[in-house]
């Protein structure tokens, strides 16, 4: 039952651990900036990057817990945001990832309960239309585009963690089972890095992790990755050539893989988890999310990161 209480709490603004100050971070020139903001204040957000912009699903206003049927798109160009067709339902903790032109966002919690529901949004058209569903209901889950296919993992659903990985095959529109998880977790960040699929940090029950998980697609295994210095949940990750960013609050983690270590790097000016994460040119953009003083944000910050 506490674990239930703790995935229940994951939809409350709020939910996560209390902050960490990013001591003992390198010396670096750059510092977080603020970049346009959101057209409103959102946490638990489904987000995904296409063609060079952000384009942001759904979420939830944490002090009410009200899903968000919101979505719009980020230009790094212009820095503005546009808002786009709405979801065809509110949906807060759902997963997005882009493949084949379409942003395409899975599962996740409605005012009708967790949900497997997948919906794919063809920016040109301008409008959303339903793609099979995920095997089961998911939320606080990871979805990730690799080679081709899309990679639904982990989550949270009746009152537990999942080890689960479903793969989807956008030819023939059907989920299939792929190699779990070496461990049940929910609330991680996940990326495809190196041609390989990364998952980060997350809960597990009580614990905030420090773990990497890293899965060879043509191996079909898992195996154990250098884990992070400091815990992290609800965390934005996002991969940039040999290096990969991790969020959370006030810790920013970097893992470059030409040295095989993470470092600490500076800390956001606005301390948030449930957010997102992206780097577009010479970017790295911290999008949305709940602030430790359990105010869900619309502020969008940005790194220079090359």
């Amino acid at each position: 039952m506490r674990v239930l209480a703790v995935a229940l709490s994951a939809l409350v603004c709020g939910a996560a651990a209390g902050s960490l100050a990013a001591s003992g971070a390198a010396p670096v020139e750059a510092r977080w900036e603020r970049a346009a903001s959101l057209s409103q204040r959102r946490s638990y957000l489904a987000a995904a990057e296409l063609g060079g912009r952000i384009y942001a699903a759904g979420g939830m206003v944490g002090e009410t817990g009200r899903p968000l049927a919101t979505v719009s798109r980020y230009d790094p160009r212009r820095d503005a945001w546009r808002t786009l067709a709405p979801l065809p339902t509110p949906t807060r903790a759902a997963a997005a990832a882009a493949l084949g032109g379409r942003v395409v966002v899975a599962g996740g919690t409605t005012p009708a309960g967790n949900v497997a529901t997948v919906v794919a949004l063809d920016p040109r058209a301008g409008a959303w239309r339903r793609l099979a569903p995920l095997p089961a209901p998911r939320f606080n889950h990871r979805l990730v585009a690799l080679d081709g296919h899309l990679y639904a993992l982990g989550g949270y659903d009746r009152g537990r963690e999942w080890r689960d990985v479903f793969v989807y095959e956008p030819g023939e529109n059907r989920w299939s089972r792929g190699t779990p998880l070496p461990r049940r977790v929910h609330a991680f960040g996940a990326a495809a890095f190196g041609g390989e699929l990364w998952v980060v940090g997350g809960r597990r029950g009580e614990r905030v992790l420090r773990e990497v998980w890293i899965y060879d697609p043509h191996t079909r295994r898992w195996r154990a990755g250098p884990p992070m210095p400091k815990p992290m949940e609800l965390l934005g990750l996002a991969a940039d050539g040999d290096t990969l960013h991790a969020v959370w609050e006030s810790t920013y983690q970097v893992f470059d893989r030409r040295t095989g270590r993470w470092r600490v790097g500076p800390a956001p000016e606005v301390p948030r988890h449930a957010l997102e994460a992206f780097v577009l040119g010479r970017w790295l953009y911290a999008v949305g999310g709940c602030t430790t003083a359990l105010r869900d944000s619309q502020v969008v910050e940005r790194i220079a990161v090359a």
